[in-house]
């Protein structure tokens, strides 16, 4: 389900439609990497937060089913600085199907040494972002349920506020990956945005969940003065083309 509202659901409100202004979060830490969907192997960072990361913060923060967010724009508050690590990782993914059989048989093993591999990451050194955002309530919300009224935006808003003010959390926010875990707190008047303009070429706009399963939206991504401004609507779908299967640097070409 798309995350947006019509234009014209919004018609005559301020705010380019919002009802509301935006609510304000900054996050920080000491790394992050949001990695490039076509450099997955060897992972390399955007220059800045993708808006999915940042809207994972915000419901690592405060999240309910009856509502999602919209991310509008993103500020970068610190200079692009690089950090490379080279990890220990492994090179597949085990399944359901097999964490049942080492559940069930004893002799059954899965050897990490025959399937590690070491990777490089690229990523962002000391990073501040300012994150702006909207609450829409989703269908869910607006039809109630018989033990609760029906989801007011208000609410919601609030709720967060509260939690961004006392330092709650429902889990720990991270920065692209889990190991770079993120503060956040209300926005700081003394920190100001890094003034840089940089192409970024196709980055994640959303997600959508469907019968069908994931499908993936995308967008043009620029920083304007350290500013980084996220249409409403993502690119068609035959606008961008996108790798259909997985390709590692060690696997046989031909």
């Amino acid at each position: 389900m798309s995350a947006m509202v019509s234009a014209s659901g919004r018609a005559g409100r301020g705010n380019d439609g919002w009802a509301f202004p935006d609510l304000v979060v900054e996050v920080w830490g000491d790394a992050a990497c949001f990695t490039r969907p076509e450099l997955k192997t060897e992972r390399v960072s955007y220059q800045v937060m993708t808006p999915s990361a940042a809207r994972g913060v915000l419901e690592a923060i405060f999240w309910k089913p009856q509502f999602t967010y919209v991310v509008r724009k993103i500020e970068v508050l610190r200079p692009v600085s690089w950090l490379r690590v080279r990890r220990n990782e492994v090179k597949s993914v085990i399944s359901a199907q097999e964490v049942r059989k080492l559940q069930s048989d004893r002799r059954y093993r899965y050897d990490v040494e025959k399937d590690r591999d070491q990777r490089s990451t690229l990523a962002l050194r000391d990073v501040r972002y300012r994150i702006h955002a909207q609450i829409v309530v989703t269908p869910q919300g607006l039809a109630g349920s018989p033990k609760h009224l029906p989801a007011s935006e208000e609410k919601f808003r609030e709720q967060l506020r509260r939690r961004v003010e006392r330092g709650a959390c429902f889990s720990q926010p991270f920065l692209g990956c889990r190991e770079f875990a993120a503060s956040f707190g209300k926005p700081d008047p003394r920190e100001s945005v890094e003034r840089f303009t940089e192409e970024l070429g196709v980055m994640l706009h959303s997600i959508e969940y469907g019968p069908q399963g994931e499908r993936y939206r995308w967008f043009r991504a620029s920083v304007v003065d350290g500013v980084l401004e996220i249409p409403e609507e993502p690119l068609p779908d035959e606008a961008v083309a996108m790798p259909t299967a997985a390709w590692r640097a060690d696997a046989s070409e031909g």
